[in-house]
């Protein structure tokens, strides 16, 4: 049986899971994109909590909502762009 985080020989993994990164180009760039999605997040839910003016999206509780969902997604990109790679020399 295969674990969560590795297919079984001969099982693919569904495209665009980020699970394992294993290119050392590719972990800073998520960690670059995923700060952006947390501070963009962040920002959505205090025009969101209506904490800061100036916007259509002021005082709207749906952009509050969505400024979570990125803030979260964010910080799961940044985590698995900080995540160490699994030793390989294990059996």
């Amino acid at each position: 049986m295969a674990s969560p985080s590795r297919p079984a020989c001969g099982e693919r993994r569904a495209a665009g899971t980020v699970a394992h990164v294993k290119s050392r180009g590719a972990r800073p760039v998520l960690v670059v994109i995923g700060a952006i999605a947390l501070v963009t997040g962040g920002v959505w839910i205090g025009q969101g909590m209506n904490l800061i003016p100036g916007s259509f999206m002021t005082g709207d509780r749906t952009w509050l909502l969505i400024g979570l969902v990125v803030a979260v997604v964010g910080l799961g990109l940044i985590a698995s762009g900080l995540r160490r790679p699994a030793d390989r020399r294990r059996s």
